[in-house]
């Protein structure tokens, strides 16, 4: 067995602990205070066998630890391991550093992606388009304006001119992705584009759920 497939399954094991409402009640008690087996009893209404049951199934799968108190040595106290939650976000491990976001026409959607992942993670980012249009689209420039995001300068070029490509790359367009069939390591964010719509609105919601995106794999991944 792989490390990752290992690393997977210890996962699923730690979800199942917590599949029951019980254990998860007792682990978000744990993640606040340590508590006595008494304690727990008293704050969940459990009897001490089904407790003891609870506690040795998220003791198996490394969620919680017990040891004997320091003061009255017959008292024993149940902790949250340190670690024991980490990795239960879902998350595939993404590359920290620049990315480039390509779509179709490279004039709002690729653009303003490369925007919130140059503001949102401090890192460079770039666009492209399989058919670029002559210009940015000025939606996605006073959408922009709006959400605080830098456009200057922006200009669309065509993906295979990019040379130098990043470990990520992001396509946010059906269209494009379906075109390219591209590599099993980029990505795909399947955005709707805003441009046929064309109100402030529709542009406002695809930044929201850039913003959103970016967000997910910064947090879960710690891309930054």
């Amino acid at each position: 067995m792989g490390i990752e497939q290992a690393a997977v399954q210890d996962r699923a094991r730690r979800h199942a602990a917590l599949g029951d409402p019980v254990r998860l009640a007792i682990v978000d008690e744990l993640t606040a205070s340590d508590r006595s087996p008494v304690e727990l009893r008293r704050r969940l209404g459990l009897e001490s066998n089904l407790l003891a049951h609870h506690l040795d199934v998220l003791e198996r799968v490394g969620l919680i630890e017990r040891s004997r108190s320091s003061g009255d040595g017959r008292r024993r106290y149940v902790h949250l391991r340190c670690g024991g939650l980490d990795g239960l976000v879902p998350g595939r491990p993404v590359p920290p550093g620049p990315a480039l976001f390509v779509c179709s026409a490279n004039s709002a959607r690729s653009q303003l992606a490369a925007a919130v992942w140059r503001r949102h993670t401090g890192r460079p980012a770039a666009s492209a388009g399989t058919h670029p249009a002559e210009r940015v689209h000025e939606g996605a420039v006073a959408v922009a304006n709006r959400a605080g995001l830098d456009l200057d300068g922006a200009t669309p070029r065509a993906l295979v001119d990019v040379t130098e490509r990043p470990a990520l790359v992001v396509t946010v367009c059906d269209r494009a992705h379906e075109e390219l069939d591209p590599d099993p390591s980029w990505l795909h964010w399947s955005i709707a584009d805003p441009v046929p719509v064309g109100t402030d609105a529709a542009f406002d919601d695809v930044v929201e759920e850039l913003r959103q995106r970016v967000d997910r794999v910064v947090e879960t991944t710690g891309a930054t």
